[in-house]
């Protein structure tokens, strides 16, 4: 048996402004067993939506300056929607040298399946202002009337919810409301999650959607394609227990700690000292 690979040992990082990555980390866990994962939120950015392009774009590349020299993980899965669309470019152009897997919204495969051509992307306000997200809809939906619904509350209702907090059903109809339309007898069948926080809430949003549709979850095409890009490891596999959680806040409550543990994920005490300035005002 020929010695290990040294570089199969290095894990999986995977980063989100909050806890919505770990819709993520789920289905990688499945896909690529062998590894080892670091899961890191930035809570003290969270929520992006306040962000203006150019200081998130900035906060983003140099807090995976720190990330990328402590954990040296063999590829990054961005696991937060506007991340990726603001900072992507400038990630892999700033680390060239390292793989990143983004998420952006599953526009291509909504239009693809739709069959009333009216499909709404439920996402944050950043995602939905994007000229990206605009150019997917050119790109692979121009069949399609699609619906852009940015909420400014949804993310902070599924951190809340998925830590066993209390979200009135109210609050959650009221956000998903503009998703659901209507035009000359059709109506929208597809609605895109854009934002990795919202499938904590999808049986909610099953269960208060107005008619039933497809919730269309990035999740698994995004484990998928982080495997695609990773040889298998088969000297690294290891324990669930191996896997670590890390917030940028160096603070997070006993609730979320909890929820992490619930994962897996040891919870640790690393200190950041890039990216820590909020340009938010």
């Amino acid at each position: 048996m020929s010695e290990p690979d040294i570089a199969s040992h290095r894990p999986v990082l995977v980063f989100d402004s909050g806890i919505g990555g770990l819709t993520v980390l789920r289905e990688a866990r499945v896909l690529i067993p062998e590894r080892r994962f670091v899961y890191v939120a930035d809570d003290a950015g969270f929520p992006y939506g306040g962000w203006s392009e150019d200081a998130l774009r900035d906060h983003v590349v140099a807090l995976f300056g720190t990330l990328l020299q402590d954990h040296d993980p063999a590829l990054c899965v961005v696991a937060c929607n506007t991340a990726f669309t603001v900072a992507g470019a400038a990630l892999r152009a700033a680390y060239p040298d390292r793989v990143f897997v983004g998420t952006v919204p599953a526009i291509k495969p909504a239009a693809e399946r739709t069959r009333s051509c009216l499909v709404s992307v439920l996402a944050t306000p950043g995602t939905v202002q994007r000229d990206y997200t605009r150019r997917l809809i050119r790109s692979f939906a121009s069949r399609c009337k699609v619906q852009l619904v940015g909420s400014t509350r949804l993310a902070q209702m599924a951190e809340a919810y998925i830590r066993g907090q209390t979200v009135a059903d109210e609050a959650i109809r009221a956000e998903i409301a503009a998703a659901f339309v209507e035009d000359g007898g059709a109506r929208t069948d597809i609605v895109v999650l854009g934002c990795t926080h919202y499938p904590f809430l999808a049986n909610v949003f099953r269960r208060l959607a107005p008619w039933p549709v497809d919730w269309l979850d990035p999740a698994e095409a995004i484990a998928r394609h982080a495997r695609s890009l990773l040889p298998w490891a088969e000297h690294a596999l290891h324990p669930a227990s191996a896997d670590s959680a890390f917030f940028t806040s160096g603070a997070p409550d006993f609730a979320t700690r909890r929820l992490m543990n619930s994962f897996g994920l040891a919870v640790g005490d690393e200190t950041f000292t890039a990216g820590r300035a909020d340009p938010r005002g």
